[in-house]
């Protein structure tokens, strides 16, 4: 053990940290793994000449990753979770019927709804917005729509199936930075994001009156819609494996089983269904995910993902924050941060403050979404442990700030994609996003007013002081 870390050396390390963020996504536009990784070794290098010994801080480290191991292979399960529920059509249906609802005289409420179908069932914002998302700026354009309105709608739909489903990875890695349970943190969020959900549907149903749809073009819709059903076996049947995972979720089967059983449920769906190959499913797709051929560019762009190996870019970032995370936990750096925060924290409400705050200052800062899920976890996760709030309060702020909030900082990796996607400059949308604007004061509301701020039973947090003495016991023997 070295001694306490100065907190202008500490600002130090994490303004060097964000410096090498900011250079490597602004200037260079490459992957903040590396720069993750250096900012951990520059930490290190403090915390050493601090008096801190590297075989101390190198436990540290592997701890963090030892801690984020389950995250990992339930993100990993997830990727062949897709991969083999596109090739069963299950996606496919979801966002068939999905597109169903589109209604031109509702079209700002029916977009929404799409984007969070599609979101919901893709577990990603991205792919929402790459796909369906550009069809529903040309049909806004022909309804003579405002553009930052009709992206503000995709966006908004788009982050509530990004937060929502065990799919998404923001999700996987917000419940396992707080040690929440996956489908306890789901279920949890329900109570944020359905009401910001229910009022942006509100403002943008009022937005759409007197806006006309007698010259509305379809055609991208109709030719999505005509791919679906010309190429792949489309029927209520196959919402089956969805339904099991709602039922998993209820009667609280651990994830990454259940999450495993989806998948191959996904497999005997593709053989049934879709004439699908059983050997190339377990050989191929599970592992390198789906690959769409109807010839339609954007249907096989949504639909050409998943597989264990599209997770390794998000399982590899969460391994290399670790590291800096690792180091700054380990030499006590976090906990001096923690405790001048935690200063102006006197109620639940102030905390849970301080944590959204937090999580919108790593964005702007940052300028990544998972780093901004990432360290406020690490930070704040004794501090609700300690007032004995359970894990899930901790990772439901985490997505409710730091995953919806990215989106509204142009510089930010969702921010830049969104932006450049949808044509649409992020300071335009910006104002629309409703669900994206409402969703951390709805959190900070339930902070201050103590609704859903579930406590832990006496049971459970004897069980956390009983794993926190085990953990110092492991540490001090090795």
């Amino acid at each position: 053990m070295g001694r306490r870390i100065p907190l202008w050396q500490i600002f130090m390390v994490l303004a060097f940290m964000v410096a090498l963020l900011m250079y490597t996504i602004v200037v260079v536009d490459g992957y903040i793994h590396i720069a993750l990784v250096i900012s951990g070794a520059f930490a290190a290098i403090v915390a050493i000449a601090n008096g801190y010994k590297w075989s101390y801080l190198e436990k540290g480290i592997i701890n963090n990753i030892t801690n984020s191991m389950q995250a990992l292979l339930i993100l990993l399960t997830v990727g062949m979770l897709i991969g083999t529920w596109i090739a069963g059509g299950i996606i496919q249906t979801m966002i068939y019927y999905g597109l169903m609802i589109l209604n031109p005289n509702i079209f700002l409420v029916a977009t929404v709804l799409i984007c969070c179908v599609v979101s919901l069932s893709t577990g990603s914002a991205w792919t929402t917005a790459g796909t369906v998302g550009i069809a529903l700026i040309g049909i806004g354009t022909a309804l003579d729509i405002s553009l930052p309105m009709t992206a503000g709608a995709i966006i908004s739909g788009a982050y509530f199936g990004d937060k929502m489903s065990p799919l998404s990875d923001s999700t996987n890695l917000a419940a396992a930075m707080a040690g929440a349970n996956l489908f306890d943190h789901v279920k949890h969020m329900v109570y944020t994001v359905v009401p910001s959900l229910t009022i942006s549907l509100i403002i943008f149903g009022i937005l759409s009156m007197g806006h006309s749809s007698s010259n509305v073009d379809m055609s991208d819709v109709t030719i999505l819609m005509n791919g679906l059903k010309d190429n792949f076996y489309i029927s209520p049947i196959l919402l089956l494996p969805p339904l099991f995972v709602i039922l998993m979720v209820v009667f609280k089967i651990p994830a990454m089983p259940g999450l495993f059983a989806g998948a191959l449920l996904g497999v005997l769906f593709a053989v049934v269904f879709q004439g699908g190959n059983l050997g190339e499913l377990i050989g191929i797709v599970m592992y390198d995910g789906y690959v769409s051929k109807t010839g339609i560019e954007f249907l096989d762009e949504l639909l050409t993902r998943g597989g264990l190996s599209s997770m390794f870019y998000s399982s590899v970032l969460v391994l290399c924050a670790m590291v800096i995370g690792g180091v700054l936990d380990a030499s006590d750096m976090l906990k001096t941060i923690c405790e001048k925060l935690l200063r102006f924290s006197k109620s639940t409400g102030s905390l849970v403050l301080i944590v959204l705050a937090t999580c919108i200052s790593c964005n702007i800062i940052a300028a990544d979404q998972y780093v901004a899920i990432v360290l406020p976890g690490r930070m704040f996760k004794q501090e609700f442990e300690d007032r004995r709030l359970k894990n899930k309060n901790l990772s439901r702020c985490l997505e409710d700030a730091g995953t919806v909030t990215s989106a509204l900082v142009p510089w930010t990796t969702c921010g830049a994609y969104m932006s450049s996607t949808l044509g649409v400059a992020t300071i335009a949308y910006l104002p629309y996003s409703f669900l994206n604007l409402l969703n951390p004061f709805i959190s900070m509301f339930y902070g201050f007013t103590g609704i859903t701020m579930e406590k832990m039973t006496e049971e459970e947090y004897q069980a956390i002081l009983k794993q926190r003495e085990l953990d110092a016991a492991l540490a001090a023997v090795e």
